[in-house]
């Protein structure tokens, strides 16, 4: 992709304008019938915010020249996409296999909506490539997600695309992690690529939003069901914050990246850290399929302490790192595990296990922030 791509678009009006204007319409009306008909038949123009709007359109098209795909389409948030590929394509009696551990929201509605539509599900660690295969015959769907959010386990895309497309099961990947910057699903044979825009995206932490990127064959069939009847279209204002953010993606994902590395050696070497789990470290035991996929690793990691109470303890010393869900913002974040039983226990997650987003705050003012977090740490 060319890095201009995400600095400049062509004016939506005749102003020439350089930042895209928000289009905070709910309709767009017609002089005639026959215009009125030709939108409706063509999709040329806009003719309702539910099913496109022009800046909303302009955050879609950014997303796609990130993946490398012929199309994207945004939802109200990252879940709203999820839901949309899996109630397009998956119908009663179709069976979808899912790389573990998965992302909680989308594990949600594996485990609690879809059995309500006769959908089955099959749940197999991502990291066993031979027992995904296995499970693929007469499958609908193989739902990705490397590395996952929580342990960061990769999957090896390329061997399990070709399987799933000879064995004719559409392939969907989460790509929050690599955002369209240090991996391009696509590029490995997945269908459809599906983000969280709340997270590096957006990197203001103002936003909540979701896209899906892929052919346009397959985009046109979500967009006629989860966008048109599902109606979790993304508003106009929120694309519009989702345009500024990508335009400083790539500069913020470098400084993410340097910083959540020079931490995660450093605590790699802490001896109250059991484990450091980062595909960028060398002892990553997947380290060459990190090697292979990733371009790079952003600012996301977890590490492992001795237990629950020293996991609550290391949290709530912390001062520069903010207790709370998500990541992919300006600030930095800490989530212990065992402040998320359900989680947790739907996994097999050591009671240990903290998950740690490295923000844009200066690395060495963190690394003191973690050292006497860990001081504090019996």
């Amino acid at each position: 992709m060319d890095p201009s791509d995400l600095l400049h678009e062509p004016p939506l009006t005749p102003f020439g304008e350089v930042v895209p204007p928000v289009f905070q319409n709910s309709l767009f009306a017609f002089a005639t019938t026959a215009a009125f008909e030709a939108a409706m038949k063509d999709g040329d123009r806009p003719v309702y915010t539910r099913i496109g709007n022009p800046t909303v359109r302009v955050f879609e098209e950014k997303v796609a020249a990130l993946e490398g795909t012929e199309d994207a389409l945004a939802f109200a948030s990252g879940n709203a996409a999820m839901a949309a590929v899996l109630f397009t394509f998956l119908k009663a009696g179709d069976r979808v296999v899912v790389a573990t551990p998965v992302y909680a929201g989308t594990y949600g509605m594996l485990t609690k909506l879809l059995p309500k539509f006769g959908v089955e599900v099959d749940f197999v660690p991502g990291s066993d490539t031979g027992a995904l295969v296995a499970a693929l015959p007469g499958a609908r769907m193989l739902l990705l997600e490397s590395p996952t959010s929580y342990t960061f386990e990769l999957q090896d895309l390329s061997p399990l695309t070709t399987a799933a497309r000879s064995a004719g099961v559409l392939t969907v990947a989460d790509n929050t992690y690599g955002a369209g910057v240090y991996l391009r699903p696509a590029r490995f044979g997945v269908d459809l690529v599906v983000h969280s825009a709340s997270k590096y995206f957006s990197g203001h932490s103002d936003v909540v939003a979701g896209a899906v990127a892929g052919p346009g064959k397959l985009l046109n069939e979500v967009r006629s069901l989860g966008t048109v009847f599902l109606g979790g279209k993304l508003a106009p204002w929120e694309a519009w914050l989702l345009v500024r953010g990508l335009r400083t993606l790539e500069l913020r994902l470098e400084r993410h990246q340097a910083t959540a590395l020079e931490l995660a050696r450093y605590l790699e070497a802490h001896p109250k850290v059991r484990r450091v789990l980062h595909p960028g470290l060398e002892g990553h035991p997947q380290r060459e399929l990190a090697r292979r996929y990733l371009e790079g690793t952003g600012g996301l990691f977890a590490v492992e302490l001795a237990g629950e109470a020293e996991a609550r303890a290391f949290a709530d010393a912390l001062e520069r790192f903010a207790i709370g869900v998500s990541w992919g913002g300006h600030e930095s974040l800490v989530l212990p595990l065992a402040a998320q039983p359900r989680v947790r226990a739907a996994y097999g997650f050591p009671p240990g296990l903290v998950r740690l987003f490295a923000g844009l705050e200066p690395a060495e003012a963190l690394k003191r922030d973690l050292e006497q977090a860990l001081e504090r740490v019996g």
